[in-house]
């Protein structure tokens, strides 16, 4: 399936040095301008008005003159000493890093080579491998391949495991091979978001391509996902749990959009939505229990404008809305529960305008009206039933 990712345009790298004689010539320029500065500044203080003639020159003066002729040359060369010695370290940093980029490549080729072998052993090796290749690769963008690498591993083609029939063992055995690979490429990539930004091997701030990606378990409890463009469009999650518990959501953008919640069981709890935007635009809720119980609202955007909840629950309880905006514009509820029992609302945006068809059950949240909560005139889904004092007067 192509990446909805935004293309990552390739950088020619490379040394790329001024000429020699350029560079002394705007060293020597910059350091008379700066000798300058500093003996017009030193005159002012001084209080000086004039130099004193001498009309004969003696021994002394003459030592003066010769010492300094002495100095300006030492100065002269001590600047092209200074300029080559930095010139030389450039090129041995440049050689390091492409020595570097060159021992990359050639353990790239071998791991990846693994993720392509027939033994699932040697699969799961490379998966380690290609994980520690991205902690030591020599710059962000060579990590960035490593990690599109393994997200792409998880994209390839997957059978689930209703599909395999029961009397077919090797299959099967084959399926829980993938399936453990799998799971342990995407513990991997939670434990590298669970690293502090600061981190030497913390991934936050890296693009993470899920798209359409099958998943039937997996746990991303705790992750940071503070940056970058994190695409969970068109995945589908449709078996054994996935573990949002306790995430953190404080910027960049992650997308869920077009995404299937088909059954298992996804769970938000606790997690904190502080400063980004997440998209669970279009997104199907046909069969799963999808769980934000106890997660906090703070900023950013939730966006469920225009998915279909048919047959799932949504369970807001004991969520905290205080700031951001909760979008359901034009969601439909055609069966399933969204719940928002105990939620309290302190702050911030819920938006049901334009939803249609049957409404939320056991909608009963606590604390002030969200705003733009009821539009004017109460046209919400049909048996919505909120308390009197949060619909809107007509205009």
């Amino acid at each position: 399936m192509t990446s909805n990712l935004p293309q990552r345009q390739a950088v020619r790298r490379g040394l790329h040095l001024w000429p020699v004689g350029t560079v002394l010539a705007l060293t020597f320029a910059t350091a008379i301008a700066v000798a300058a500065v500093v003996f017009f500044a030193g005159w002012n203080l001084l209080g000086a008005e004039g130099l004193k003639p001498e009309r004969r020159l003696t021994s002394g003066t003459l030592f003066d003159l010769v010492k300094l002729s002495f100095g300006v040359v030492a100065g002269a060369g001590a600047l092209v000493a200074l300029v080559v010695a930095y010139r030389r370290q450039r090129v041995d940093e440049d050689g390091a890093l492409r020595e570097a980029t060159r021992l990359h490549t050639e353990r790239f080729t071998t791991a990846v080579s693994q993720l392509g072998d027939d033994s699932a052993a040697v699969r799961l090796g490379g998966v380690h491998a290609l994980t520690g290749l991205a902690n030591d690769a020599p710059t962000r963008d060579l990590r960035q391949t490593c990690i599109d690498v393994l997200c792409a591993y998880l994209r390839l083609p997957y059978t689930a495991e209703a599909d395999i029939p029961f009397s077919d063992t090797d299959a099967r055995h084959a399926y829980l091979a993938l399936r453990e690979i799998r799971h342990t490429v995407i513990r991997l990539i939670r434990d590298h978001l669970r690293l502090p930004p600061e981190h030497p091997h913390s991934w936050q701030g890296h693009d993470l391509d899920f798209t359409g990606i099958v998943f039937d378990g997996g746990n991303f409890s705790l992750a940071v996902f503070s940056g970058g463009m994190v695409s969970f469009i068109g995945a589908e999650f449709s078996g054994g749990m996935v573990s949002f518990i306790g995430a953190e959501f404080s910027g960049g953008i992650v997308h869920f959009g077009s995404a299937a919640f088909s059954g298992g069981t996804v769970q938000f709890g606790d997690a904190e939505f502080s400063g980004s935007t997440v998209h669970f635009g279009s997104t199907e809720f046909s069969g799963s229990t999808v769980d934000f119980n106890g997660a906090a609202f703070f900023g950013g955007t939730v966006n469920f404008g225009s998915a279909e909840f048919s047959g799932s629950t949504v369970e807001f309880s004991d969520a905290e809305f205080a700031g951001g905006t909760v979008n359901f514009d034009s969601a439909t509820f055609s069966g399933g529960t969204v719940d928002f029992r105990h939620a309290l609302f302190s702050g911030g945006t819920v938006d049901f305008r334009r939803a249609s068809g049957a409404a939320p059950s056991g909608l009963v949240p606590s604390g002030p009206v969200p705003s733009r909560l009821v539009p004017p005139g109460g046209h919400l889904p049909t048996g919505l039933t909120l308390p009197q004092a949060w619909y809107l007067p007509t205009p």
